[in-house]
């Protein structure tokens, strides 16, 4: 009898441990997400399945029903669970509970995908391998793709594919002056100098420290897109003061906390039908009182595009 009951308690602790595991394990970022995190700007979403208050607290309530039926001792309820979990699981791709991957970089993309977020659509299929219109355009991504293989270390740049959307947008705007907040080695303001170059327009960007402000000035004579930049150097909040309108593209990616206030200052130069971008609008990163800035205002639009917030001051 009492080897019966030891048998009963062993299997019912298998089976809490089992459960306490897979939650563990759906809980935990992967390799790709923790790398991502630490080489740049994106963290963990809070869609991901068992991340964000909501999937938490899911989670914490899946383990309280499991707990609960360890110490009645239903084992029969303790399997329904495991089997739901597992199901879940299943669900969302394996993986830790991620779908397949998403947004994933095709040829050209560079290093670095992300897994796919609940809800995205599998970009796999979908081949946007850069493609150059001219010997003019191949040079100037020849020398975005060394920036990013050899040149990304310790530059906060953008990825690849955030690059390609500043371009996409500056040129599907006919931007004429693009202002930029945080220059660094000039990565981000050469994909813009891509689309300006037919727009005839120019590019201002702001950088505060000296050693990234030189290696900026190097990378745009190497792409050869010097004479569309100014760079101005020294602190951005007091530097944007004499900037005047109309700005066709502000991009921001410099102190987070400081976002509200570049935008407090610059909206106004901003022309009806403007954008402004802000990078790394992310739970770990983002300043909320820009995010409450730009999506309670009436005469914006705002849109998050895999962490680069796009809003449109209306016309």
């Amino acid at each position: 009898m009492l080897q019966k009951v030891l048998t009963g308690a062993t299997t019912a602790m298998v089976v809490l441990l089992l459960g306490l595991a897979l939650f563990m394990f759906l809980q935990s970022p992967s390799p790709l997400d923790t790398a991502q995190a630490s080489a740049q700007e994106n963290p963990a979403s809070s869609s991901r399945p068992g991340g964000g208050p909501g999937g938490r607290m899911r989670m914490a309530g899946w383990f309280d029903d499991l707990e609960k039926a360890y110490k009645e001792n239903d084992r029969e309820k303790m399997g329904q669970l495991i089997t739901q979990m597992k199901e879940r699981r299943q669900g969302f791709g394996g993986m830790g509970g991620r779908g397949p991957r998403m947004g994933g970089r095709g040829p050209g993309m560079g290093s670095g995908g992300r897994p796919g977020r609940v809800g995205e659509i599998d970009e796999s299929f979908f081949n946007n391998a850069l493609m150059p219109k001219d010997d003019s355009e191949k040079k100037i991504l020849s020398i975005l793709d060394d920036m990013d293989k050899n040149h990304r270390r310790g530059m906060m740049n953008v990825p690849v594919r955030d690059g390609r959307l500043l371009r996409l947008l500056t040129a599907s705007l006919g931007a004429k002056t693009v202002v930029e907040i945080g220059t660094s080695n000039g990565y981000s303001g050469i994909w813009f100098c891509l689309a300006l170059r037919k727009t005839g327009g120019k590019l201002i960007t702001h950088e505060i420290d000296e050693r990234r402000a030189n290696l900026a000035k190097q990378n745009f004579k190497r792409a050869g897109v010097e004479n569309l930049v100014k760079l101005v150097e020294g602190d951005a909040h007091e530097e944007v003061k004499k900037l005047k309108g109309p700005i066709d593209i502000l991009f921001l990616d410099a102190d987070k906390e400081g976002y509200i206030d570049y935008l407090s200052t610059l909206l106004p130069l901003v022309r009806p039908g403007g954008l402004i971008l802000a990078h790394n609008i992310n739970p770990r990163q983002a300043d909320p009182k820009f995010i409450k800035a730009i999506t309670t205002n009436s005469n914006l639009e705002s849109l998050l595009i895999s962490g680069v917030s796009v809003t449109i001051k209306k016309r």
